[in-house]
């Protein structure tokens, strides 16, 4: 039994996938991926079967089923079977592939050779089990967010004569580490990634070797903001926190502890109606929000240091 695993299979409406993906990452499933079927996304998602039974399934359905229905969308359909353990760690990769991200990213899965016609910055990837392929809207804003605000450096917007190479950023809920990577290739000097998840902390650091990163550009570490008071050198000049509305707002004292006047921030994985929320105590702890980034029922904040 503890080699065998629940494949999720859900026919949804396009509209739908982001807020699928959500769903799934919070129901604990490990290993998703998406393709298109005529008219209609395919979702497969991958969970243990000793992490749940049938009745567990059957609520996540109905959740699934009232999202849409909020949204005035047909909802979706599920089916579940079990499967070995071989079969589900070959089976969601087959429909993974490579994603253009914003204007300078490339999410290359590591079981694929390496495009030799991209121009654009490859982010070699295996998930593992932790969350974080690009393929999720807040993934992709974060890493949208990432591009502008290296943009910057070297202008006035930063308020400061910081050079490119001695930025620093702290990841809260690094995932794969798929925005530490991507921050390292745009240039920055150090990327600091903590996650709750020791899985996770794994899959950063594993993907850390994949794109050649040297060990003393990359940390991760098991924990939250507490731990990167303990493991920073210096302030973060950026902080990036893509994870859930709640956390972010009981987060948001002790994340602004551990950043400078000029620290920028970039806050995700926050649904549309749950952002004036999250601002509002952003604002109250000394934060200004810069520009707000929506796709579809998810939204980023660009935010900084008052």
């Amino acid at each position: 039994m503890a080699n065998t695993w629940w494949e999720i299979q859900i026919t949804c409406e396009p509209e739908l996938e982001d807020s699928i993906f959500w769903r799934l990452e919070d129901f604990g499933c490990r290993g998703t991926a998406s393709e298109r079927k005529g008219d209609v996304n395919l979702v497969r998602a991958y969970l243990p079967q000793v992490k749940v039974h049938l009745i567990d399934l059957a609520a996540l359905s109905l959740l699934l089923r009232q999202d849409a229905l909020c949204i005035e969308l047909p909802p979706p359909t599920l089916q579940w079977h079990l499967i070995d353990e071989q079969d589900w760690a070959s089976s969601w990769k087959q429909y993974w592939h490579p994603q253009e991200i914003g204007d300078k990213f490339l999410i290359n899965p590591a079981w694929l050779p390496m495009p030799t016609d991209s121009d654009r910055l490859v982010i070699k990837l295996d998930p593992g089990v932790a969350f974080g392929t690009g393929n999720h809207a807040t993934t992709q804003l974060c890493l949208e967010a990432l591009e502008m605000r290296f943009s910057d450096y070297g202008t006035s917007f930063t308020g400061e004569n910081t050079k490119l190479d001695d930025v620093v950023i702290a990841d809260i809920g690094c995932g794969s580490g798929i925005l530490c990577v991507g921050a390292i290739l745009l240039g920055a000097k150090k990327a600091y990634g903590v996650d709750t998840d020791p899985l996770a902390v794994k899959a950063t650091m594993e993907n850390r070797i994949l794109n050649g990163i040297e060990a003393d550009r990359l940390f991760s570490a098991e924990g939250s903001v507490e731990t990167l008071a303990k493991i920073l050198e210096q302030p973060a000049d950026g902080i990036v926190c893509n994870i859930l509305a709640d956390v972010i707002i009981k987060l948001v004292p002790q994340i602004t502890a551990i950043t400078k006047p000029t620290t920028w921030g970039i806050f995700s994985g926050i649904l549309v109606e749950q952002s004036k929320a999250v601002a509002d105590v952003l604002e109250k702890h000394g934060w200004i929000v810069a520009a707000l980034w929506k796709r579809k029922e998810w939204c980023c904040l660009n935010v900084r240091r008052c």
